[in-house]
């Protein structure tokens, strides 16, 4: 998917649009992209001026917007017909490197059950080949 599909799957525009593409999808199992981290980005500016690291609640977004959009590939539904899926939840989360300017954060999420209107997926974000972050996340679909 390139960035023109994307923004049919996902509301999100810039500055918080954190998905540049997808690599892989298999709708109702598993979805893989990245997000080109660039010193423009915009919360560099305060975080932090003098030693710039993506924050690790913008890594955990990162991760659930990806989710998002196979959530939606697996529901076969889009925002455009007026659903959302909102973030319900964090479990398991570690942060194991930084993330800085220049890094290419591959995005990878697994669905672990999907009942009803909720979601749970096995989330991981790594920088060539080491794991930066893991977590597992809740999301909850709603019509708007």
């Amino acid at each position: 998917m390139d960035i023109d599909e994307i923004f049919e799957y996902l509301p999100h525009r810039y500055p918080f649009l954190l998905v540049d593409r997808v690599t892989e999808i298999h709708p109702g199992k598993d979805i893989r992209g990245y997000k080109n981290v660039s010193i423009g980005d915009p919360f560099f500016q305060g975080h932090f001026p003098d030693h710039p690291i993506m924050p690790g609640v913008l890594l955990i977004e990162a991760m659930a917007q990806i989710a998002g959009i196979l959530a939606f590939k697996t529901r076969d539904n889009s925002p455009a017909e007026g659903y959302l899926h909102y973030l319900a939840g964090t479990d398991k989360t570690r942060f194991k490197r930084p993330v800085v300017p220049g890094d290419r954060l591959l995005l990878e999420a697994t669905i672990l059950t999907h009942r009803r209107s909720m979601m749970k997926f096995d989330c991981n974000a790594y920088v060539d080949d080491e794991l930066a972050c893991t977590t597992e996340l809740l999301c909850a679909e709603r019509k708007i």
